[in-house]
């Protein structure tokens, strides 16, 4: 974004940084640490928070931050701050309550310990920054409800898929072409794929086989779906999206052809993905627009004859661009990419094997269930259980290969809060459509 450059140099001149902390140093919160505290000026990562402190240091050791200060107590990190001392902790909830602290990133991947850190975060009035699809496709509508009541932004990132596609969808509907569909660019899917399969290439990146997995599987690509479809108001073609395979290096403005244009044009819009096009990773938005004239302009541009038009971002550069979310949400008030009320599309589980009655259910990007996104009137209809509160649950029976599973089929874990804020987010809405009714 142009301006956030100089908004952030008013602040470094000011000697008023923009104070951001960090709840997550895996591979990806490594990546953010990095970015802030070499390339962002006018922005402080004050404190990362890790279930092990090691890692923590090692993300700060690694952005070239040398002494850091262990924080047990938040009169303690809130001195640090004020000190201008490097802090590192176990304790997340500390990140959430000091002052001195902007905005909170969430980039753990879990969802039941991010559901915790996200609702203290906002209930202390911080923004909060997710670098976590699998958290907001599964409750975000009902905590950006929560963010609302306090006065913060929350918000999914620039940089990953959902956000490179929000800044693409309103640039397109900006110039008044209206967006029919938004779609992710894949090299792979396979959903039977698992954390053994995959293993050499986690090995090779330095990532985890159950992040990876769930790349290939289907599952990360629904969730992002998901998200975009929450901020858009947009929807899927059917349960698991239309997911067109074309030859390897076919390019993406090709992509006109590849959708029956008839449901592009209802309603809405739709989400989905292609496997196999370049540029890839990127993203892109086909558009439609109804002017003659416009049109003729549009063919000039090399845009084509319509009806329809490709959009495209060749990249997404996830850690790189995560401050910039920070800074559109703590200085403009601006969210990246935020559910705009009820959800429309969730990610339900499937069986990637046959299951059996008895077994406990595995978490996302291993070796039992992947993701689809379905239509959330249909979920709520059919009482599917969505992928992110499927680990931990036991089986009530057998479940084939391939079949979804539904809330009938399991015990959930008890006393969840991931589980409550299910349930208070389907009657939220459910309330709020009646009412309009």
């Amino acid at each position: 974004m142009i301006i956030l450059d100089k908004a952030l140099e008013k602040r470094q001149q000011e000697g008023n940084p923009v104070r951001v902390a960090m709840v997550g140093a895996g591979f990806m919160g490594r990546g953010i640490a990095l970015q802030i505290c070499t390339s962002v000026p006018g922005m402080e990562l004050v404190a990362i928070s890790n279930r092990h402190l090691e890692a923590a240091k090692r993300a700060y050791l690694e952005a070239g931050i040398t002494e850091m200060r262990v924080v047990e107590t938040v009169s303690q990190l809130e001195d640090a701050i004020r000190q201008g001392q490097y802090a590192v902790t176990e304790d997340a909830m500390l990140l959430c309550q000091a002052d001195g602290v902007d905005a909170v990133i969430e980039v753990t991947g879990t969802i039941e310990f991010a559901a915790h850190v996200v609702l203290k975060a906002i209930g202390c009035r911080k923004h909060v920054i997710l670098m976590n699809a699998e958290l907001d496709g599964t409750v975000g509508p009902i905590l950006k409800v929560f963010a609302d009541k306090s006065g913060v932004v929350i918000t999914n990132v620039d940089g990953d898929q959902p956000g490179v596609l929000m800044n693409l969808y309103r640039f397109v509907k900006g110039i008044g072409v209206r967006p029919v569909l938004c779609g992710n660019i894949k090299g792979l899917h396979d959903p039977y794929r698992n954390p053994t399969t995959q293993e050499g290439f986690a090995r090779k990146w330095g990532q985890k086989p159950n992040m990876v997995t769930s790349f290939a599987d289907g599952s990360k690509i629904s969730f992002e779906q998901a998200i975009v479809a929450n901020a858009t108001g947009m929807r899927v073609a059917k349960r698991g999206m239309f997911g067109p395979t074309v030859p390897v290096g076919t390019f993406i403005k090709e992509a006109v052809n590849w959708y029956p244009l008839e449901t592009l044009m209802e309603g809405s819009g739709i989400v989905d993905y292609v496997v196999g096009a370049e540029p890839s990773p990127g993203i892109f938005v086909l558009g439609t627009h109804d002017h003659p004239t416009q049109k003729h302009y549009l063919n000039l541009y090399k845009l084509g004859t319509g009806p329809l038009y490709c959009f495209y971002t060749p990249y997404h550069l996830c850690h790189f661009e995560v401050p910039n979310t920070v800074a559109r949400a703590v200085l403009f008030g601006d969210a990246a990419i935020a559910p705009r009320g009820a959800p429309c599309v969730d990610v339900v589980a499937a069986a990637k094997i046959d299951l059996k009655e008895g077994q406990v259910l595995d978490g996302i990007g291993y070796y039992m269930t992947y993701g689809l996104c379905e239509n959330s009137n249909v979920v709520n209809a059919e009482n599917l259980l969505p992928i992110g509160l499927a680990e931990g649950c036991r089986l009530k029976r057998d479940i084939p290969k391939d079949q979804v599973l539904t809330y009938h089929d399991v015990d959930l874990p008890a006393d969840r809060l991931c589980d409550r804020l299910r349930a208070e987010q389907n009657e939220y809405f459910a309330l709020f459509e009646s009412q309009r009714v």
